[in-house]
């Protein structure tokens, strides 16, 4: 037995597993555009047809998103962060996310950045948490600021199918109960749940006790999400949407809120669809609106995933990660 875990460990110490990692991310980059080829010759192809100007500025919103999420991921933290290494940490974070589960890619990726940076692992996990709650607050309360002021932004009838409404809360109270059923039930989980709550109240306090966190964190968290719908906007707009700005700004922060809840890949698929019902719903033709979507994800996801998944493998190389 003894021997055979010495050749074992010989084994791992002989297998390159950084350099496997290196590579990794660009080989799962070209199995993702091989999948969606179609996706990418079509979304190309309605480029070609757009106002270039209106491109630009989707594409510049799109580099200032990565700026935003490095704000307020600073702003989660009370330490500083080395700058340069945590804006390429988003921009990679982005092309992970994008190969992995939603949200899945981007935390681990963040989570390893933190505790490379020195933080337990216990307090990145709190930042993580807390740059996750300030951000989904933000995109929800932007929502909620444009509903208010366009109210017929969207035909919520076109927007949610008949019937749906029903097992949508029925899934989300069975979810409910089976969460308080296991904290109440489970020791171990209801420790470990409240050892991390405790954590990140207090990570949550020093945070909010430095107004330049505080601003760090929720401008940067308000920014995100505003930025890309602009992203979205501009795309719109190159390819004559007739749908109003503000309007195509609801669209995609609705559809955004509710692809959050299906756990896909980057929402690959599941973005799309909820875009396209969306901007139908907000009064656009569906043809146009598909055009847009495509167009769309072309410039936020397609185009800098190859050189994220590239940044990505020279982060792991270097040890930043």
């Amino acid at each position: 037995m003894t021997g055979l875990r010495v050749a074992a460990g010989r084994l791992a110490r002989r297998v390159p597993t950084r350099q496997i990692l290196c590579v990794l991310p660009v080989v799962l980059v070209a199995v993702v555009a091989l999948r969606h080829r179609a996706v990418l010759a079509d979304g190309f192809g309605q480029l070609g047809r757009a106002e270039w100007p209106w491109l630009l500025a989707a594409a510049g919103a799109t580099c200032l998103t990565w700026v935003a999420a490095a704000v307020s991921r600073q702003g989660a933290v009370v330490e500083r962060l080395p700058r340069r290494r945590l804006l390429a940490t988003q921009f990679a974070a982005g092309a992970a996310n994008h190969l992995l589960p939603t949200g899945l890619g981007a935390g681990a990726v963040n989570l390893r950045f933190l505790t490379v940076c020195g933080l337990s692992p216990a307090r990145s996990s709190a930042a993580l948490a807390l740059y996750l709650l300030a951000e989904s607050m933000a995109r929800l309360g932007l929502l909620a600021v444009l509903l208010a002021v366009f109210p017929h932004a969207l035909r919520l009838g076109a927007l949610l199918p008949a019937g749906t409404g029903g097992p949508l809360l029925v899934a989300l109270g069975a979810g409910a109960v089976t969460a308080v059923a296991v904290l109440t039930l489970v020791r171990r989980v209801r420790r470990g749940v409240v050892a991390f709550l405790r954590t990140a109240l207090d990570e949550a306090r020093s945070v909010h006790t430095r107004p330049a966190r505080a601003l760090a964190l929720w401008g940067g968290s308000f920014a995100f999400p505003a930025l890309q719908a602009a992203g979205l906007t501009a795309v719109g707009l190159a390819l004559g949407l007739p749908v109003p700005p503000a309007h195509m700004a609801v669209a995609y922060l609705s559809a955004t809120v509710a692809v959050a809840l299906i756990p896909t890949p980057g929402g690959l698929g599941s973005v799309e669809a909820a875009l396209v019902v969306a901007l139908v719903a907000a009064g656009g033709p569906a043809a146009v609106a598909t055009a847009v979507v495509l167009a769309f994800r072309i410039i936020t996801v397609w185009v800098p995933l190859v050189p994220g998944a590239l940044t990505l493998g020279a982060l792991v190389r270097l040890k930043v990660i």
